[in-house]
């Protein structure tokens, strides 16, 4: 009898040594979030804590309850298709398009059942993204912001800064069509009510980039601005370096091109902009479907001066202008 009790001892202990077993086994697995940009993690460090934050709003906690695998194109976009294929074949639960229109484009054409919630500043139906803003139809949804819309606002900046200047150059980048025909358009009718001289110059590689820095002084440009785009975004440290080294006024969408030197940005806030991103991926992790959530404008701008770069380059900023600042490095 001891015997038979003690092997029903031993049973009972092995039964139960496999409980917490069967239970992890049972537990839903951890929802992942595939987040593929064009850009680089360096440049999306401020980004990443804002998405985080609205993913937070939404009671989800990375590392906690739901994993985010990167992907970076590093600037080329013709890595985008791979790295949104690696994503789509783990599979994700959700993606993430960040990066604007190549990044949204790519994820479009991976997947028509995988939700995506893109970070766009197209036009997102003219960019075939979705069916309409208020009804987007398929697995596609997303933010917008303000960065091609605001392109005349850098503009009167610039005239601001700058009363007797006449010749305003914009970079821009022609492989980004959707974007960049929107921005040029408001851009070229601004010019023409400032009675300013506007000079295009395409840019979409490095080299280009590098002549049309060194074109500038033929061109008898006075201040610039550059255009939206991944491209650009994606380097904005490089061309912070090189309004420095060229001593050319320049305007720009993102935050991290002042902080690096350049003159001054003006553009959708991106704490705002991403937090809002976050939040639609929390809400489609929730069981909302991509089709009924309406695309969202951020709508928050922040205007950033660098007053140390200024006085390198012999400007003295207005106090109007001063003071309607969002931020002043100095």
């Amino acid at each position: 009898m001891h015997r038979l009790r003690r092997r029903e001892f031993v049973a009972l202990l092995g039964g139960a040594a496999a409980w917490p077993c069967a239970a992890r086994a049972q537990q839903p697995a951890v929802p992942v979030i595939g987040f593929v940009s064009s850009a680089s993690p360096g440049l999306y460090s401020d980004r990443l804590h804002t998405f985080r934050q609205g993913l937070k709003e939404a009671g989800y906690v990375e590392g906690h309850n739901v994993e985010i695998d990167y992907r970076w194109a590093e600037g080329q976009n013709d890595r985008l298709p791979a790295l949104v294929a690696e994503l789509v074949r783990r599979p994700v639960a959700v993606l993430v398009a960040a990066g604007g229109t190549p990044s949204a484009l790519a994820a479009k054409a991976a997947t028509a059942t995988i939700p995506v919630v893109f970070g766009v500043g197209a036009d997102p139906v003219e960019a075939g993204l979705v069916a309409s803003l208020n009804r987007p139809g398929g697995n596609l949804t997303g933010i917008t912001n303000l960065n091609s819309e605001v392109g005349p606002k850098r503009l009167e900046l610039l005239h601001e800064l700058l009363p007797k200047g006449t010749v305003i150059a914009a970079l821009v980048d022609p492989t980004n069509p959707a974007l960049t025909e929107a921005f040029l358009h408001g851009l070229k009718a601004a010019a023409e009510t400032l009675r300013l001289e506007l000079s295009v110059l395409n840019v979409s590689t490095e080299p280009e980039l590098d002549a049309a820095f060194a074109s500038l002084i033929q061109r008898h440009a006075d201040a610039l601005i550059i255009g939206p785009g991944t491209f650009f975004s994606a380097r904005s440290e490089k061309l912070a370096a090189l309004t420095l080294r060229h001593a050319m006024p320049a305007v720009f969408q993102f935050r991290a091109f002042v902080v690096a030197g350049g003159l001054m940005s003006y553009g959708s806030s991106e704490t705002e902009y991403y937090r809002l991103v976050g939040s639609y991926v929390g809400r489609v992790l929730k069981g909302e479907k991509p089709a009924d959530l309406p695309v969202q404008q951020s709508t928050k701008v922040d205007l950033i001066i660098n007053l140390k770069t200024a006085g390198a380059l012999g400007l003295t900023v207005p106090l109007p202008l001063l003071g309607r600042a969002d931020e002043v490095i100095e």
